[in-house]
C-alpha cells in the first residue's frame, strides 16, 4: 500500500443493524489496531527450551480511536445514543485503496472538547465485539 491521505480513512454506522452503513464523522485523527494473543504450549521436552505456540488458539481484537468533527448533529446523536446504552453495533472502516474491515464494535469512550474561539470536537474509541471481516478494494 503506498502513501494514503489521512482524511480518506472513514469510520461508518449501522445504526438499524440493516446493512446500511453510513459515514458518521469527519476524523482529523485515527488509528486501528488489530492484536492477536498467543498460546504458550512450551513444555521440558520443547526443542532447546525454546518457548512453543500453539497455532490459530489465541484472541483476536481490534482497537479503533479517532478524533475530529461529527459530520452533523444526527450523526452526533447516534453515536452518542450507541455509547449511552452501551449497545453493541455494525461498523466499518473503510482504508482507500486497501480494504474495508467491518463487524460488531462497542464504543467505549466518547470525549468532547472545544476552545471558546472554534468548534467542538470529539475522541471516540471502539472495541471490537465479535468476529471482524476484511474486504480488498
Amino acid at each position: 500500500m503506498g502513501a494514503q491521505r489521512g482524511r480518506d480513512l472513514l469510520l461508518k454506522l449501522d445504526v438499524a443493524q440493516n446493512g446500511s452503513f453510513s459515514t458518521v464523522a469527519g476524523l482529523r485523527a485515527r488509528r486501528l489496531s488489530l492484536n492477536a494473543t498467543s498460546v504458550d504450549v512450551t513444555t521440558a521436552e520443547s526443542a532447546g527450551r525454546w518457548r512453543e505456540l500453539l497455532e490459530g488458539a489465541g484472541t483476536r481484537t481490534a482497537s479503533l480511536s479517532g478524533a475530529g468533527l461529527f459530520k452533523d448533529a444526527a450523526s452526533d446523536a447516534e453515536v452518542r445514543s450507541v455509547f449511552f446504552d452501551g449497545a453493541i453495533r455494525p461498523w466499518q472502516v473503510v482504508i482507500p485503496d486497501f480494504g474495508v474491515i467491518s463487524g460488531l464494535f462497542q464504543v467505549t469512550a466518547l470525549e468532547y472538547a472545544g476552545n471558546h474561539d472554534g468548534e467542538v470536537t470529539y475522541e471516540i474509541a471502539l472495541e471490537s465485539a465479535g468476529e471482524l471481516t476484511f474486504a480488498a478494494v
